[in-house]
């Protein structure tokens, strides 16, 4: 029985880590759930300690921190004002409610229209969508990473089944 909770926690990181990538799923959460679940279900000798627990949950945080200052950052990098950012998050927000493709899009545009609206000319507008596009990329990537992390902890404090 122990063999199934390990491998339905195996196969549940998966669809996490395929979160982490996806924005729509929430990546990191659900590979801390199914290290909870597979620790409630197979017991303390064979799942994961608390301190191992805890660093997953810091790790989820982190992850979610990354999340939201990584769009900001490369626009502030590229040059974004105020106007810009609240663009970029109404962007974001709008984006969560309709689909893949714009959640990528739609801070980039946000992020072009707040310039614009704040008097801005296109090409300092275009290098706020720029940044908040890098930044946005090189947050999913640091999600990609910490999500790994977070696997990697699973499978070094677990006991897997022989």
């Amino acid at each position: 029985m122990d063999a199934l909770w390990w491998f339905a926690a195996i196969v549940v990181m998966a669809v996490g880590l395929l979160g982490t990538i996806l924005p729509i799923v929430p990546g990191t959460t659900i590979i801390l759930a199914a290290a909870i679940v597979h620790r409630i279900m197979v017991g303390a000798e064979k799942g994961m300690g608390w301190w191992s627990l805890g660093v997953l949950v810091v790790l989820t945080l982190a992850s979610y921190g990354i999340e939201f200052l990584s769009g900001y950052v490369g626009a502030k990098h590229f040059g974004a004002t105020r106007w810009g950012v609240i663009g970029a998050v109404i962007g974001g927000i709008v984006g969560i409610f309709t689909g893949f493709i714009t959640l990528l899009v739609a801070p980039i545009i946000g992020a072009i229209a707040g310039e614009l609206i704040g008097g801005k000319k296109m090409v300092d507008a275009g290098k706020a969508g720029w940044g908040t596009l890098l930044g946005n990329l090189a947050g999913m990537v640091a999600k990609l990473a910490i999500a790994l992390a977070m696997i990697v902890v699973f499978l070094l404090n677990t006991r897997a089944p022989l």
